[in-house]
This record gives C-alpha cells, sequence and structure tokens, in this order.
C-alpha cells in the first residue's frame, strides 16, 4: 500500500514538473527563444505547420486526467497501474530534458532525450497491453487514449528529431535530394504506424499520425514531391487505420 502510493505521488510531481518546465519554456523562454522559433532554424520538410503543434495541448489535459485518476484511493491497488511503474515519471524526466536541451541548443544530446522519452512511452504501451486486453470506460479515457496519443505524437517528434539533427551537423544525405529524404520519412513512418494499427487496432494513435502528416502536406504545399507523398501517405495511413480497426474488431 505504501509502495502505491509514494508511485502516485511521485506520479503528481512529474506531471507538474512537465507542465511548469513547458510552460517557462515559452511564456520565459528559455535562452530567449520559443520551441517553435529554434525548430524554424533547420531547413527540413519532415515538420508539419505550427497549427498541429496544438496537439500538446490535448497530450497534457490527457495527462493530467492519468494523474489524477490515478491518484484516486480506489486505484492504489489497480493492477494496469502496477505495471507501469516507474515508467511514467522516466517519460517526464526525459520531456523535461529535451525541452531544456533544445532551448539551450544541445542539439546531438536532445536525440538522446527523445529516444528515451520514446522507449519508455513505448514500455508503458505495451504493459498496458493496449489492444490486448479490454479497458473499462474510465481507463479508456483516462488511461488507454492519453498515452495512445503520446506515443503517436512522440512517434512522429523522434523522426523529426533525427532529420532536425542531421541538418544541424550538416550531413549531405549521401547526395539524394532532402525532398526525397522527407519522402523516404513518410513512407518509413506510415510502415510504423501500419504495424501498430494492424497489432493493436489503436484509433487515437492513428489519428495523431493523420493529423502530423495533413500539417506536413499543408506547411510544404509549395514543395509538389513532399506535399503529394504527404497526402499519399495519409490515405494509406486513413486506411490502414480502418483495417486495424476491424481486425482488431474481429479479434
Amino acid at each position: 500500500m505504501k509502495r502505491n502510493y509514494v508511485r502516485q505521488v511521485v506520479n503528481i510531481a512529474s506531471t507538474l514538473l512537465v507542465l511548469v518546465v513547458n510552460f517557462l519554456a515559452n511564456a520565459l523562454p528559455l535562452n530567449g527563444k520559443n520551441t517553435g522559433e529554434i525548430s524554424d532554424q533547420f531547413d527540413v520538410y519532415f515538420v508539419p505547420a505550427g497549427y498541429v503543434f496544438s496537439i500538446w495541448g490535448l497530450i497534457y489535459v490527457g495527462l493530467i486526467a492519468f494523474t489524477i485518476y490515478q491518484a484516486l484511493p480506489s486505484q492504489w491497488d489497480n493492477a494496469r497501474l502496477k505495471r507501469i511503474g516507474y515508467l511514467y515519471p522516466l517519460s517526464c524526466l526525459a520531456n523535461a530534458a529535451w525541452i531544456f536541451l533544445w532551448h539551450y541548443e544541445r542539439f546531438p544530446l536532445t536525440l538522446v532525450a527523445m529516444l528515451i522519452l520514446l522507449l519508455a512511452l513505448i514500455a508503458i504501451y505495451v504493459r498496458l497491453h493496449i489492444g490486448r486486453e479490454a479497458f473499462t470506460f474510465s481507463e479508456t479515457w483516462l488511461i488507454r487514449i492519453p498515452f495512445s496519443l503520446y506515443l503517436g505524437w512522440i512517434t512522429v517528434a523522434t523522426i523529426a528529431n533525427v532529420t532536425s539533427l542531421l541538418d544541424f551537423l550538416g550531413w549531405g544525405g549521401w547526395g539524394i535530394a532532402p525532398e526525397i529524404w522527407a519522402v523516404i520519412m513518410l513512407i518509413a513512418a506510415t510502415g510504423i504506424a501500419s504495424l501498430v494499427s494492424i497489432s493493436r487496432g489503436d484509433i487515437p494513435y492513428m489519428l495523431v499520425i493523420i493529423w502530423a502528416f495533413v500539417g506536413i502536406a499543408v506547411k510544404h504545399a509549395a514543395t509538389p514531391t513532399v506535399a503529394i507523398a504527404a497526402w499519399v501517405t495519409t490515405g494509406i495511413n486513413a486506411a490502414m487505420m480502418v483495417v486495424g480497426a476491424l481486425l482488431h474488431r474481429r479479434r
């Protein structure tokens, strides 16, 4: 019982840490630049339009809801929450670290923090058995959906982080045009998302991928190669979302 109480308190503190750091990052802002201004320093195509980043608001609402839910006395012995253990605080530390590293332009280290965040969320996703076990109504909205949305966005963000770092390092792309690399990244992300959809039937995860891809198409409308590829892969992801949902329902 005491161990579960400690975990609940640590989760609350972790959520507060992420919210405060992300608020200060743009309110101060840290190092004199907001997060978007730093992103604009890179000449890369795997970045969506600015409005797409509003999804962070939805993600944080979901994390707040999860934090409140897991802190309820009735959830002390929730076996599903016990499986998460301290992976959630780890993800919060990685999130906060990424913000500081990004704003102080320690770009190689941002990828390390992003990968830790990604791996922590994957571990949480797997331990929750999302798409493999039935969830109650409250658990669906307060546990499953928040982490599906979060993992979906960090899947996209990790690829964007890699492309930004390569641009920072001056990588020449082996002579392949940046637009073609963007298409390759879109295809790779679509492959990953399709595997998740087929194996888990996770609609919220797929909606985040679609949201991001539409944003890429909109931002780079003046670059036909990227825009067309983004719209095509958006359609593929939408189709795979339906296929995954049907397969999951049949199972």
